[in-house]
């Protein structure tokens, strides 16, 4: 019998084990660098990082912080990004009531994308072909596993209609608009939409919500102009979050509304 706490257990370690891959890929993809060689290296000095100070949050503060070659100061977002990632682990868990199911392989596979392409555009204002191109086609394959579990094909349907509510309208928006949203982030939508399904509406309202009211705070605060771009990859990512864990409870209160 599964134990609840052995899951979370379970899910938090793997969580912050990938969290140190996420690393991995948000400094290495944008500089199209290998994923798999070298080894962990310090970017300031290039040489080898050591195994025990590459263990997750622990090598961060064990090491205060700061490279053990050379001295150099190592960038907080190294443990913040395992922790993130730990903590969404833990989340898909609580989900599933720490049991484990099938349909947390496809949700652990968007939590894991989301953070990785969520700082490669905070930094570059890219959403990379390298990333989404090949998380669309898992994401296709984990669903359909989901629906051959389940005896359920109608799951299947609704991902793929999830992904064209995702990346048809931000894909018409990329080709008429150019300068206001990019192919990637219709990109982007289209591969969270294969796990969302219709709950990408959900991930829309509140990524259009948060990015605007993040623009009009920017622009109040002189921090940009009215013409000014900010990358829209963590706003529909944070959206797709809101609708994967409270998806649910959001249409209930909202049909409770209307009814």
């Amino acid at each position: 019998m599964e134990q609840p706490w052995v899951v979370g257990l379970i899910l938090a370690l793997l969580g912050l084990a990938v969290g140190s891959f996420d690393n991995v890929a948000i400094y290495r993809v944008p500089r199209g660098l290998s994923l798999w060689s070298p080894g962990s290296f310090c970017p300031r000095c290039k040489r080898p990082v050591a195994w025990r100070d590459n263990l997750p949050i622990l090598g961060y503060i064990l090491l205060r912080g700061r490279c053990r070659r050379c001295g150099g100061p190592i960038s907080p977002r190294y443990p913040l990004v395992e922790a993130l990632s730990g903590g969404l682990f833990l989340a898909v868990g609580a989900k599933h009531d720490f049991r484990w199911s099938v349909e947390m392989l496809p949700e652990l596979l968007l939590v894991t994308v989301l953070i990785i392409v969520s700082f490669i555009d905070l930094d570059e204002q890219i959403i990379p072909n390298r990333v989404i191109l090949p998380a669309v086609p898992a994401a296709l394959v984990l669903m359909a596993v989901v629906a051959w579990a389940r005896g359920d094909w109608g799951i299947l349907l609704r991902s793929l209609a999830g992904a064209a509510i995702g990346g048809v309208p931000l894909g018409l928006l990329a080709l008429l608009l150019p300068r206001g949203m990019g192919m990637g982030d219709a990109k982007l939508s289209l591969f969270t939409g294969l796990v969302l399904g219709y709950q990408q509406l959900t991930a829309f309202f509140f990524a259009f919500l948060t990015g605007s009211a993040a623009g009009l705070v920017l622009i109040a605060l002189g921090r940009m102009g009215r013409k000014s771009r900010i990358p829209f990859g963590p706003f529909l990512a944070l959206g797709a979050l809101v609708a994967l864990f409270f998806g649910g409870w959001i249409w209930e209160f909202y049909r409770g509304l209307m009814g």
